[in-house]
C-alpha cells in the first residue's frame, strides 16, 4: 500500500478542514523545490510567510559574483522583496556597521571581522559559517615575470600586490608568508581582493595573492598558480543577520538562502569549498 504524506491526504478531508487549516497545509506543502528561479509553490510559501520589503547585505568583496546570483534567485523566489548589496573589504564593512551604517545582513571573509560585530552585540543571531576559501597566485596572461611558486613572489624585481593586513585576504597572505618563510615586499596594499585582482589583470603588477574563487571568476584576464602552502591557511566565511535590521524576517530568510542547498550549489560552482 502506498503511504500518504500530510500534503497528500484525500480531498474529502481537505473539504471538511477549517479554512485556516487549509491555508497552513498549503504553506507546509509549498516548500522549496531547489530551483534557483523559484516556482509557484515557493512563491505561495513566501507569500504565506509575509516576506516583503527590502534589505541591505554587507558582504565581502570576494562574494560579489555568488551573492549577486543568490540575491537574484531570492527575489524570484520571494516576490515583493528586494536585496541590495554593498561589497567591500570585510574590515571596512564591519567598521561601517560599528559606526551605525544601515545594514540587515553581514557576510565576512573571515571569522575575525565577524567576531568584532558579535563582540559589540551587533548580530541578531549566532553567525553561521557557510563556505571556505584559500589563496592562489594571480598573474597577468602570459605570466611575464615567470612566477611559478610562492617563493618567486619574494624575488627582487617582481612587483607583487597584496591586500592590506587588516583585510582577510591580507591577513591570510601574512600567515602564508610566515608559514613558508617567504618575505614578500608588495608594491601596494589594497583594501579589497577585487582591487588586487584589478591591478594584476591590468598589468600593473606581476602577481597578486587572491582567492581561488577570484581567479576562477576572472576568466582569461588572469592566470592562476596554485601553491601547496595555501592549504595551511583556510578562510572561513560566516554570515549573520544584524540587530539593526528593519526587516528581520527577510534578513533571516536571506541567511537561510545562503546556507540552503541551492545557495551552496552557487558557491561550489564558483570554487568555494564547504564550511570546515
Amino acid at each position: 500500500m502506498t503511504s500518504r504524506s500530510r500534503c497528500g491526504r484525500p480531498a474529502v478531508l481537505a473539504l471538511v478542514a477549517a479554512a485556516s487549516t487549509v491555508a497552513l497545509g498549503t504553506a507546509a506543502c509549498g516548500g522549496s523545490t531547489g530551483s534557483a528561479g523559484g516556482t509557484t509553490s515557493s512563491r505561495s510559501s513566501s507569500s504565506s510567510l509575509g516576506l516583503s520589503g527590502s534589505i541591505t547585505v554587507f558582504a565581502a568583496a570576494s562574494l560579489k559574483r555568488t551573492f549577486t546570483r543568490i540575491g537574484a534567485d531570492f527575489e524570484k523566489a520571494h516576490p515583493g522583496t528586494t536585496v541590495t548589496f554593498s561589497f567591500a573589504g570585510s574590515s571596512d564593512l564591519v567598521a561601517q556597521i560599528q559606526q551605525g551604517a544601515p545594514a540587515d545582513v553581514f557576510a565576512s571573509a573571515d571569522t575575525e571581522n565577524m567576531d568584532k560585530a558579535t563582540a559589540e552585540s551587533l548580530t541578531a543571531a549566532t553567525p553561521v559559517v557557510f563556505a571556505s576559501n584559500t589563496l592562489e597566485i594571480a598573474v597577468p596572461p602570459g605570466n611575464p615575470a615567470k612566477v611559478a611558486s610562492l617563493a618567486d613572489l619574494g624575488r627582487p624585481g617582481v612587483k607583487v600586490v597584496l591586500c592590506a593586513p587588516a583585510v582577510p585576504c591580507g591577513a591570510a597572505a601574512a600567515k602564508v608568508e610566515q608559514a613558508a618563510g617567504v618575505d614578500i615586499k608588495p608594491v601596494s596594499e589594497e583594501q579589497s581582493v577585487t582591487d588586487v585582482l584589478g591591478k594584476v589583470s591590468a598589468g600593473e603588477a606581476d602577481a597578486g595573492l587572491v582567492y581561488v574563487t577570484d581567479v576562477k571568476g576572472a576568466g582569461d584576464s588572469v592566470q592562476g598558480i596554485t601553491f601547496p602552502q595555501s592549504s595551511a591557511v583556510v578562510n572561513s566565511y560566516p554570515v549573520a543577520s544584524l540587530k539593526s535590521s528593519r526587516n528581520k524576517a527577510v534578513a533571516d530568510a536571506f541567511v537561510a538562502a545562503v546556507t540552503s542547498s541551492a545557495g551552496q550549489q552557487v558557491l561550489a560552482a564558483a570554487g568555494f569549498a564547504e564550511a570546515p
